[in-house]
């Protein structure tokens, strides 16, 4: 069993940088997918970024441009770089983590609260 702690998150001012982490508590070399998402008060839980084994990262339209996501094997850490953050982007935000990407996510995170004032 793995587990994800992601961290990084707090309260930003619109136009400011976070970096969020994912720790894993076992090895993702295997993992076929790792995901960031985000979900804000009423609203449903939505993809921003996917990091696939041997491919480049697939960001949702509203962040492209502004996040990057990076996955480091070596350290079992996933990262999303956030810059140019808009109040919009407030929200809990979710690793997740997949052997199997056909199959859904086998492991999630419990989240990290991002704020972004106006």
């Amino acid at each position: 069993q793995v587990q994800l702690v992601e961290s990084g998150g707090g309260l930003v001012q619109a136009g400011g940088s976070l970096r969020l982490s994912c720790a894993a508590s076992g090895s993702i070399f295997s993992f076929d997918a790792m995901g960031w998402y985000r979900q804000a008060p009423g609203a449903q839980r939505e993809l921003v970024a996917l990091i696939r084994s041997g491919g480049s990262p697939y960001y949702a339209g509203s962040v492209k441009g502004r996040f990057t996501a990076s996955r480091d094997n070596a350290k079992n850490t996933v990262y999303l770089q956030m810059n140019s953050l808009k109040p919009e982007d407030t929200a809990v935000y979710y690793c997740a983590g997949s052997k199997n990407y056909s199959l859904g996510y086998d492991y999630w995170g419990r989240g990290t609260q991002v704020t972004v004032s106006s």
